[in-house]
Formats: C-alpha cells, sequence, structure tokens
C-alpha cells in the first residue's frame, strides 16, 4: 500500500502522540504505513507512506537517486551566483550536499498557509523550485541559509514519480500495488 498525503504545515511526521503538534494519526486511518522520510513540522506538502520496507528506503535512501522537488519561498531574491552555489552543493555540517537543481519560480497557485509567514515591507520574498537527491535533516532550509536566504516557507511537491497533484493540506490518496 501506498499513501500520498499532502502534509499541512504544524503536523508532526510520526504517529506516536505529540503534546503539542499535530500527528499523522490525526490524519491517516491506516494502520502499519509507515513515512518513507520525513517533513519538518514547519514543511508542509508531499508524504509518502508505505508498508513496503524495500519501497521505503529506495525513496529515503540518497543511494538511489530519487529527486525530490520544493517549493521554496526564501527571504530576498537571490541573484544568479548564488544558485550556482546551491546548485553545485554547499557545505552543511562539513559534508558537501550533491548537486541539486535550482530556478527561479513566479509566485506559485497555492494554499494560504496558517499561521501565515512572516512579511517584511522592506524585504522582498521570493520563490525557487529546489530539487535534490538526498534529504538531510532540514537539508534545504540549512542550503538557502548558506547563501544568506532564510527560507520562509517550504513544500514539497514530488517525491520521484509521485506527485502532489491536487491534494489539499490534510487530504491523502491512497494507490494500491
Amino acid at each position: 500500500m501506498l499513501i500520498l498525503f499532502n502534509k499541512p504545515y504544524g503536523v508532526i511526521s510520526q504517529f506516536s502522540k505529540h503534546e503539542k503538534y499535530s500527528t499523522l494519526k490525526d490524519y491517516i486511518p491506516h494502520q502499519n504505513v509507515y513515512p518513507a522520510g520525513r517533513l519538518d513540522t514547519d514543511s508542509e506538502g508531499l508524504l509518502i507512506l508505505t508498508d513496503n520496507g524495500a519501497f521505503q528506503n529506495k525513496i529515503s535512501s540518497p543511494n538511489h537517486n530519487i529527486f525530490k522537488t520544493y517549493l521554496v519561498q526564501v527571504e530576498n531574491i537571490p541573484n544568479n551566483a548564488s544558485l550556482d552555489i546551491l546548485s553545485r552543493g554547499v557545505l552543511i555540517k562539513g559534508v558537501l550536499t550533491k548537486p541539486a537543481l535550482i530556478r527561479k519560480i513566479d509566485d506559485p497557485d497555492i494554499w494560504p498557509r496558517n499561521p501565515s509567514i512572516r512579511k517584511r515591507k522592506l524585504i522582498p520574498t521570493s520563490w525557487l523550485q529546489i530539487k535534490i537527491s538526498e534529504g538531510k535533516n532540514r537539508q534545504v532550509r540549512r542550503m538557502t541559509a548558506a547563501i544568506s536566504h532564510p527560507t520562509l516557507r517550504l513544500i514539497r511537491t514530488q517525491i520521484g514519480e509521485f506527485d502532489i497533484n491536487e491534494l489539499k493540506p490534510g487530504e491523502y490518496t491512497v494507490i494500491e500495488r
């Protein structure tokens, strides 16, 4: 079984009860499925859950080079030199990330976040599409911070062949395999 879930902001990627945050159990009624990778509580978007351990490993392991696509709202407007740095890889905790596919995009047509992101009158924001084939802890946020453009909003839209499509936050679909 495969479940594609649009994880809302503020939901923790675990089934066990948490004292502060909603969990997957609040949204997914299926038993014996586990996340293939994680999304931080303050990140949104596609989370794949499965009951197939081999598939879970394939999605999660950087050895399989499965790209994950993110829409990333950052503070200010990165120049081409900064984007080149991201695309070649940046040092995170002394380890160079794999090369990434980066491009500036127009503001996407997406759902509003609750709570909304902070807005500063004098600091513009911009959106990037970032594709990475690994998933170190808070990797995309650390990558944009490394070029002095902190991430304000992070939405994963695709993992390999699987796309969030029309799922709204909190919705899921089951794919039988």
